[in-house]
């Protein structure tokens, strides 16, 4: 270089210069036909994204993988308490608790349902979305349901036709509900008919009901099955009568039959009487009855002696013109809650605490005000506020109603 001339040593200055220029406008060249031209640039991106995954990419360190779950519908929908009604002519809903608040008694209550002509709201019960909801009929099936497969609702719209979710046969009714949470071992369902004939079976032995129902009782010509209890094997049952008879007697007395057994005799009944409520000891410490006028009162439980299966019973409500015949009985503590439906679907809820606590053979006070000779009480449930969600099943089962 030192031996070259100025001239020499500038030329090659130049041609360095102009060999920069043109490699700049092939350059600018090329990159304005990338984004003049739409595949040439996804392919660019490609090409890029690829010497980039070659040069910085490795396997996968951890691994997702959807075989060790076995996710269900029922995994996405939370456990909460919800009201379970039906009417009389079939039609459910499913209802948040908060759709009812306390009142005192002998209020008049607020709407619960928009029924329609000759239509009352017939069960009601508290329980959860992923609850079993069995449901006994007339004819002795049992059929079944999820809480959260029943259509949620308003506290005043109609709901939905039970024969939408379940595949009743012509002249089948729905006569008893209860939930329950699992089916375990050493528990047994106890059955009561309208005619007085009483049933034991294991629990297990309805595990698997099927779409088109389960046969949960034979029953004798004009009679019906009307309640269904969960139970250990150590209950006093006691059955109530719409003339306002009841008897005491052990769970042990009923030995456990098969599904499709027909039962033992539970109550001696007098010419036209008939069952209208089963309840067990350890549901509560009073005896509460009901009338159709909206009269009720709360009896102890011990005033109840243990007699034989069979028996005829003892006087438990005085039934008078002002009263009516009895339309259902719930065990009950002090700090219990019940709900009083009518046949126009009026409903009130009271605090049992404030109920009269009088003999055997009384009235009671008036729990409810029905105004019209033909309204009147169609049903009672008991009402708990806070559920264990641990429970089998929950002793705020629907009553037996009084047609």
């Amino acid at each position: 270089i030192v031996d070259m001339r100025l001239r020499t040593l500038t030329g090659l200055e130049r041609e360095k210069l102009e060999a920069e220029y043109k490699a700049l406008m092939e350059q600018i060249d090329y990159l304005k036909g990338i984004l003049a031209d739409e595949k040439k640039l996804l392919g660019v991106i490609k090409e890029e994204i690829t010497v980039i995954a070659d040069k910085y990419g490795d396997d996968r360190r951890t691994s997702i993988g959807f075989d060790e779950f076995d996710l269900s519908m029922e995994d996405l929908i939370p456990e909460e308490d919800v009201v379970i009604t039906m009417t009389n002519l079939g039609y459910i809903k499913r209802m948040t608790t908060d759709n009812f608040k306390s009142q005192n008694r002998g209020g008049k209550g607020i709407k619960g349902m928009q029924t329609i002509d000759e239509d009352y709201i017939e069960d009601l019960m508290m329980t959860t979305t992923h609850h079993y909801i069995m449901f006994f009929t007339n004819t002795g099936k049992v059929y079944r349901l999820k809480g959260y497969e029943i259509p949620e609702a308003s506290r005043t719209s109609r709901g939905t036709a039970i024969i939408n979710l379940l595949s009743l046969q012509p002249g089948e009714k729905i006569t008893a509900v209860i939930p329950i949470k699992e089916y375990e071992e050493g528990k047994y369902l106890f059955m009561a008919t309208r005619n007085g004939l009483v049933k034991k079976t294991a629990i297990r032995e309805y595990a698997n009901v099927k779409k088109s129902g389960l046969v949960a009782i034979n029953l004798r010509d004009n009679d019906e099955l009307i309640e269904v209890k969960y139970t250990n094997n150590e209950q006093d049952v006691f059955l109530i009568t719409k003339y306002g008879m009841c008897i005491r007697f052990r769970e042990t007395d009923v030995r456990a039959t098969g599904r499709a057994s027909m039962g033992v005799i539970g109550m001696n009944l007098t010419d036209q009487d008939e069952i209208v409520a089963m309840q067990v000891r350890s549901q509560g410490e009073y005896l509460l009855v009901v009338s159709e006028k909206g009269l009720g009162k709360r009896t102890g439980m011990d005033e109840f002696t243990v007699q034989n299966r069979g028996g005829k019973g003892v006087k438990c409500y005085k039934i008078t013109d002002k009263t009516g015949n009895v339309v259902g009985a719930k065990a009950v503590n002090e700090d219990n809650e019940v709900m009083l439906i009518t046949t126009e679907g009026i409903i009130i809820r009271i605090p049992c605490g404030g109920i009269s606590i009088v003999g055997r053979i009384a009235s009671g006070v008036k729990l409810m005000n029905v105004d019209s000779e033909n309204v009147s009480v169609a049903s009672i449930a008991k009402v708990r506020e806070q559920m264990n969600k641990d429970d089998s099943v929950e002793e705020i089962e629907n009553s037996e109603t009084e047609e």
